[in-house]
C-alpha cells in the first residue's frame, strides 16, 4: 500500500503513522464496525469523488442497522472525505471511511464503548488488475454461503460480514480463480466477495434480487445507466446455470468498477471475451467518472 501523509481521525488530521487504535478496541475482537469504499477520479476540472452523498448515506444506514450512533453529521463526514483528498494532494484515490466501537469495555455488548471515526485514502488502481478490466477474469462458485437476512445484516456494510467474503476469496484464489461468487441460503446467486454481479442474456441485463445482497452504489449506477441507454434491466432470482449459460457476466463495485467475467467454474462465458454490453457500459461509466458526460455531473463532487 502506498502510504499518504494524512488520515482523518475523530475530527483531526493525523500523520499516517500516528493513526492508531488500542488493541482492546471492541471492533477488533467482535467485528463491530461499518465502513465505506469510495473512489475519487481525475477529471479535467480536478479530482472528483463519485457519488459521495450516496456513499455517506449508506454509511449512516449501516450504522443504524447495527445500532451505532455516529458522532458526526452526514455533512461533516462528507467534508472530512474531501479534506482528506485535498490535504493528501492526490488526483485519484480510494477512500475508506470507517466507524467502529473502540476502547471501553470488553464483552459482546458494545454499548459502553466509544464510537471512533476514521477516514483514510490511498492510491489504488484496478482492483483485479488492468488486465482484468480489459480481458476479464475467472470466477468460482464458492462453497461458502452468503450471510443472509435474519442471520446477519447483508444490507449493512459491516466489517463482521467480510469474514464470509475473506473465506470465499481465499478459497477461490487457492483454487486458481480470481474471484468467488457466493450463493444465498436457498442456492440462488447472491454476489461476489466484494462486488455485485450482472449477466446478459438475449440483450436483457439481469442482476440478483436485492434481498440477499449489499445494495451497491456502482450497481445502482449501472442499472440507471443501462436503462438510460435503452436496455431492459431485471432484478430477479438467478441460478448458477443462468450464469453458465449467459452471453456476458460482469462484476460491479467501487473497487472492481465494471469487471468482465469470462469463465465460471471452468465454463466459458459467451465467446470467452468481454461482450458488447459490458464494453458499452464500461465505456460510458469511465466517461461519467471522469466528468465527460454532462447528464451525470450530479454524480460527481469536486474536491
Amino acid at each position: 500500500m502506498q502510504e499518504l501523509r494524512w488520515i482523518w481521525m475523530n475530527g483531526k488530521l493525523l500523520k499516517w503513522e500516528e493513526a492508531r487504535v488500542h488493541v482492546l478496541s471492541h471492533a477488533l475482537h467482535y467485528g463491530t464496525a461499518i465502513f465505506e469504499g469510495i473512489r475519487c477520479y481525475r477529471t479535467s476540472k480536478g479530482p472528483a469523488v463519485f457519488r459521495l452523498p450516496e456513499h455517506i448515506q449508506r454509511f449512516f444506514d449501516s450504522a443504524k442497522i447495527i445500532r451505532m450512533a455516529l458522532p458526526y453529521s452526514k455533512k461533516e463526514i462528507e467534508e472530512a472525505v474531501l479534506q482528506v483528498v485535498r490535504e493528501n494532494q492526490v488526483e485519484e484515490c480510494y477512500i475508506r471511511p470507517i466507524a467502529f466501537r473502540g476502547y471501553g469495555r470488553m464483552g459482546v455488548d458494545p454499548t459502553e464503548c466509544q464510537v471512533d471515526c476514521v477516514i483514510a485514502a490511498w492510491c489504488w488502481g484496478a482492483y483485479m488488475g488492468d488486465k482484468g478490466l480489459t480481458e476479464g477474469i475467472r470466477a468460482k462458485i464458492s462453497s461458502y454461503v452468503r450471510t443472509y437476512i435474519n442471520a446477519g445484516s447483508p444490507r449493512a456494510k459491516a466489517s463482521a460480514n467480510y469474514l464470509n467474503s475473506a473465506l470465499a476469496k481465499m478459497e477461490a484464489r487457492e483454487l486458481g480463480y480470481d474471484e468467488a461468487i457466493l450463493l444465498d441460503k436457498d442456492g440462488f446467486v447472491s454476489e461476489g466477495s466484494g462486488e455485485n454481479i450482472f449477466y446478459v442474456k438475449n440483450g436483457v441485463l439481469f442482476t440478483p434480487h436485492p434481498y440477499s445482497i449489499l445494495l451497491g452504489i456502482t450497481r445502482d449506477a449501472v442499472i440507471q445507466l443501462a436503462r438510460n441507454l435503452g436496455m431492459q434491466v431485471e432484478e430477479t432470482l438467478c441460478t448458477r446455470d443462468d450464469l453458465y449459460l449467459a452471453d456476458e457476466v460482469f462484476f460491479t463495485g467501487t473497487a472492481a468498477e465494471i469487471t468482465p467475467v469470462v469463465e465460471i467454474d471452468n465454463r466459458q462465458i459467451g465467446d470467452g471475451k468481454p461482450g458488447p454490453v459490458t464494453r458499452k457500459l464500461q465505456e460510458h461509466f469511465f466517461r461519467i467518472v471522469r466528468g465527460e458526460e454532462p447528464d451525470y455531473k450530479h454524480w460527481l463532487t469536486y474536491v
